[in-house]
């Protein structure tokens, strides 16, 4: 269940019985011709949807991560990994202050691993704490099914292509397109970055069957899912 269709009673109320909590983590950035909240509405659904059998509550997606490298694509917004750990450890403090213990990060970006080591160093000084951090999208199980499927799955590829993240009225090129080379797209600047990569696909496919998306959707959600239910310790 997501936290804003509690009031703050529900949630006390549930805190007697529960205190196990997730917290999307997403970004604002440039995905070619899909939505610039991809990385926001993966992260927030797939914990929603693993989170509702089990009643926990699941807290807003944090829509704006780390991601400097696409500042050139209009529409991206980053932030500096200075404000990006200390906007983690204000929102577990205000989560642990009011009862909160058990906690599931499950983040759609690639650039938030910062979050990781801050959850981490915050954990480590809050008796009873525990946190747990999912990228959701490579975790073992999920990233197995995306490579059984195509091995050549990528940033704004098909494998983040869903109903839910395609654009009306935005065609997806049919063709599939090369991927790039990561090490020499790790040394750019975000200019040269956007005319090395053009519409801003990584390489692969820009769309598959739905069959096969909703093939990696569910074992995305089992998989968040039985993060939730634990071992918690």
């Amino acid at each position: 269940m997501k936290i804003s269709g509690m009031n703050w009673s529900q949630v006390e109320a549930y805190l007697q019985r529960d205190d196990r909590a997730v917290l999307p983590l997403g970004s604002t950035e440039q995905h070619a011709g899909l939505s610039l909240s991809v990385d926001s509405i993966l992260s927030e659904r797939v914990a929603a949807e693993a989170a509702e059998p089990l009643g926990v509550p699941v807290f807003p997606v944090v829509a704006y991560g780390i991601t400097p490298y696409f500042l050139a694509y209009p529409g991206t917004v980053s932030l500096r990994v200075e404000t990006y750990a200390r906007l983690m450890h204000d929102i577990l403090d205000s989560l642990y202050r009011t009862g909160f213990r058990r906690i599931l990060i499950v983040n759609g970006h690639g650039g938030n691993q910062p979050a990781q080591s801050v959850a981490g160093e915050w954990m480590a000084g809050r008796e009873g704490a525990a946190v747990k951090f999912h990228n959701w999208w490579n975790a073992p199980k999920t990233w197995a099914k995306v490579q059984d499927i195509d091995r050549q799955a990528s940033h704004a590829s098909w494998m983040e292509n869903f109903p839910w993240t395609r654009l009306p009225g935005v065609d997806q090129p049919t063709q599939r397109k090369p991927m790039i080379d990561f090490d020499r797209m790790r040394v750019m600047g975000p200019e040269a970055l956007r005319r090395y990569l053009g519409d801003g696909n990584f390489g692969g496919h820009y769309q598959r069957s739905d069959d096969e998306t909703q093939a990696i959707w569910d074992v995305a959600v089992a998989e968040t899912r039985a993060l939730i239910e634990g071992p918690w310790a």
